[in-house]
C-alpha cells in the first residue's frame, strides 16, 4: 500500500522453530516502547533499503521525528490491529504491526468470497540492524502470525519492496508467496515498487 510502513527489513540467517532466541521476550506493545520503536524503524530502514531507496532520505530519517509521530498515532491505535515488540535486556530490539487488511481488493465486497474469514496484512517488521539474522525477526513474525489466527483472519498479506532479498527469504520461509499484486510510491523523487505476498492462516 502506497504511503504506509514499508515492511520487511529481517532475515537470512534466523532460526527455523520461530521461538525467540535465548534473552528475548516477545509482548505487546506500550507507550514506553515508542522511542525504541522507532530507533529500530529508522536503523532497519537505513540498513535494509540501502541502494533500494535514495541515500539521502535515508540519512535524513530522524529518529526523534519518528517518534513524534509514531506516539500521536499509538494514541489512537485501532483495537483491531496489534503490534508486538521484542525486547532484549529492556532494549527494544525488534517490532511488528499488523491488523485488517487495508488493501480493497481483499475485502469481501472486493474480490474476496462474502463467506471468507477476513484478510489479516502484516504492515511493519523491524530488526535492529545489529541482531539481524539472530531469530528475531522469526519470532516476532511467528507471534504476529499466530495473533492473526487467533482472531479469526484466513490470510495475512505483506507489502515488500523489491530488492530486499533479505526480507523475501524470511517470508518465504515462512509461507508467503507473492500473489501477483504490484505497486509503486515515490521515496524522495525514486520510485520504489512493491510486491505483495500472501499466505493462508490455519
Amino acid at each position: 500500500m502506497a504511503g504506509a510502513e514499508v515492511r520487511g527489513a529481517d532475515g537470512a540467517r534466523e532460526g527455523t522453530d520461530g521461538r525467540p532466541p535465548r534473552g528475548v521476550r516477545i509482548r505487546d506493545m506500550t507507550e514506553t516502547d515508542v522511542d525504541g520503536v522507532s530507533a529500530v524503524r529508522v536503523r532497519g530502514w537505513q540498513a535494509a533499503y540501502r541502494g533500494l531507496m535514495p541515500q539521502a532520505y535515508l540519512d535524513a530519517l530522524s529518529v526523534a521525528e519518528d517518534a513524534r509521530k509514531r506516539r500521536e498515532r499509538f494514541a489512537r491505535r485501532r483495537p483491531e490491529a496489534w503490534q508486538l515488540v521484542a525486547e532484549r535486556g529492556g532494549e527494544v530490539v525488534g517490532w511488528l504491526a499488523a491488523g485488517p487488511a487495508r488493501d480493497a481488493d481483499l475485502a469481501p465486497d472486493g474480490g474476496l468470497p462474502a463467506e471468507a474469514p477476513p484478510a489479516a496484512e502484516l504492515m511493519a517488521l523491524y530488526v535492529a540492524p545489529a541482531l539481524i539474522g539472530r531469530g528475531v525477526g522469526r519470532a516476532l513474525l511467528s507471534a504476529g502470525t499466530a495473533r492473526a489466527g487467533a482472531r479469526g483472519f484466513g490470510t495475512l498479506s505483506l507489502w515488500m519492496v523489491r530488492g530486499n532479498d533479505r526480507a523475501r527469504r524470511l517470508y518465504e520461509r515462512a509461507g508467503f508467496a507473492p500473489d501477483g499484486a504490484e505497486e509503486a510510491y515515490d521515496v524522495g523523487g525514486w520510485r520504489v515498487p512493491e510486491l505483495r505476498y500472501r499466505r493462508p492462516l490455519p
